[in-house]
């Protein structure tokens, strides 16, 4: 079991755990095993509980084997220690129920008072919904109307996780805003980006702020571009009706790559406060330059993947797939060209990219910086030496290579690029927490940094909605990409009218 330290790490103050959607996806995979390994660290307070709550029927011992094979699956600490987990089930309990009930939450009141008196919880609850999007208006109305929403004086705090999406549009995203803070304050409100958990992405603030041979050259001076890309092996894996409702732009684009870019172009804030470095994200959004609807066939790409091979195997297209029209229009694949008016970075392209089927899941971050000013090698076989590429790994083998030129041992003046490469399990031999560790965490210490405010949802939904409407506009059958490439031959000539071309990934 892993050391614990209470001494020297932050634990919260005892509370409870309420998850709407208990029984699906996210649940088993992601949150019951994090607060697990949260557990294991030694950073849950005595008494802490989690309350599932969700239609399906089960008793709170049902819920409890479900845990076990949940964390034995796929949590850190996969060997469960038998006191331990003697002491986390302890604290787990289920509630049937019906979102648009309002009987649901008086039981859910009457429970939540039970578990304050029986393991002090002191009146402290996260809510957290991980239900599909369609259920959330309805659940926080009756939060609310239920008073179990904004705590009574000196009665502890109430918070909530609103998972992605948040909206569909600027329109949708600014009436759930709208929603939401009808009921909870702004502080009270925790729009999760799970991308913004992962340490490597926590790691660029640290990497740009904390090591002074960077940030000096960090600017249009010496960076040519940036590209910014999630590639996902995998389809749609059943989910074909859910994703026809999204796409590549709203699943992936405007939440998770915008979050990503903004830490790579913010300014250093004047402190590690929350709102000196959520500032200066929605900074970077407010300098963005808007792609018009009549600018979007320039400036942006989409395409769908056709069958071809992947896994080994042969795999259908997009439009084979179950819970897809056979005539569909959603994109699996989305790039947008971005420039970033400020100061810091007129002129420096930011290149987004986002696809499915592609050869490997992966999400990488690549500076590219200028030219050598003079070719003082010209003429010995170089003219044209790669230039210097900063790579940041998020996922997986998280890790940080610079990629440089040197000169190969011989009479001659023959210059090979190499790679410098830092790498996290190497060099700390453990594997990183998972991302919904620490975002969870933080939320109940009531940290917001890693969370989104609603003015910066807002302005990436402005941001989005013109390529949206222009792509909706625009008839007949997109790009296609054989599954297993790196996407359709449009999102190659975005770049190479500029001179450039994507990395891959390796």
């Amino acid at each position: 079991m892993a050391d614990r330290r209470q001494a020297e790490i932050r634990v919260p103050e005892p509370c409870s755990v309420v998850i709407f959607g208990a029984s699906g996806d996210l649940t088993r995979r992601k949150l019951l095993p994090a607060l697990w390994n949260l557990h294991m660290e030694g950073r849950l307070p005595d008494g802490f509980s989690v309350i599932g709550m969700a239609r399906t029927p089960k008793t709170d011992e049902s819920f409890r084997a479900e845990a076990r094979e949940s964390v034995a699956k796929y949590s850190r600490f996969r060997d469960l220690d038998a006191e331990e987990w003697r002491q986390f089930e302890a604290g787990l309990f289920y509630l049937e129920g019906k979102y648009a009930t309002p009987e649901s939450y008086t039981q859910l009141s009457a429970l939540l008072d039970r578990l304050c008196d029986e393991r002090g919880s002191c009146g402290n609850r996260l809510y957290y919904l991980a239900t599909p999007p369609s259920g959330y208006v309805e659940i926080v109305q009756q939060l609310g109307q239920a008073g179990l929403a904004r705590p009574e004086e000196g009665a502890g705090w109430s918070r909530i996780i609103v998972e992605k999406p948040f909206g569909r549009d600027l329109e949708s995203a600014r009436v759930l805003n709208a929603e939401l803070k009808g009921v909870f304050a702004e502080r009270q409100i925790y729009r999760i980006d799970h991308y913004l958990g992962k340490e490597t992405v926590q790691n660029l603030l640290v990497f740009r702020f904390a090591n002074g041979i960077f940030e000096p050259i960090w600017n249009q001076h010496y960076v040519d571009h940036v590209q910014i890309s999630v590639a996902e092996a995998l389809g749609v894996e059943g989910r074909g009706a859910y994703y026809e409702e999204a796409g590549a732009l709203r699943d992936m684009v405007q939440n998770h790559l915008m979050q990503v870019m903004c830490l790579v172009a913010m300014e250093a804030p004047v402190s590690l406060d929350t709102r000196s470095v959520r500032n200066e994200k929605v900074k970077v959004l407010d300098a963005i330059r808007p792609i018009t609807e009549a600018e979007a066939a320039e400036w942006t790409v989409r395409g769908q993947y056709a069958a071809g091979e992947a896994d080994g195997g042969s795999v259908p297209g997009y439009l084979e797939e179950k819970g897809v029209s056979p005539t569909s229009a959603t994109e699996t694949y989305a790039a947008v060209k971005l420039m970033v008016d400020n100061w810091r970075w007129a002129g420096v392209p930011f290149y987004l990219r986002s696809g499915k089927r592609l050869p490997s899941r992966v999400t990488e971050v690549s500076i590219h910086f200028r030219a050598a000013p003079h070719l003082l090698f010209r003429g010995f076989g170089n003219d044209e030496p790669e230039r210097n590429v900063l790579t940041v790994r998020v996922q997986p083998n998280e890790s940080i290579a610079l990629r440089f030129g040197v000169k190969v041992p011989g009479a001659g003046m023959d210059i090979q690029p190499m790679t410098m490469k830092f790498d996290y399990s190497e060099e700390f031999h453990a594997e990183p927490p998972e991302a919904y560790e620490r975002l969870l965490l933080d939320c109940m210490l009531g940290d917001t940094t890693l969370f989104s405010r609603d003015d910066w949802m807002e302005r990436s939904w402005e941001l989005m909605d013109p390529i949206l409407r222009a792509w909706k506009a625009t008839a007949g059958a997109l790009p296609q990409y054989p599954a297993g490439t790196w996407g359709p031959e449009e999102a190659d000539a975005l770049l190479a009218r500029d001179g450039r071309a994507w990395t891959n990934p390796e």
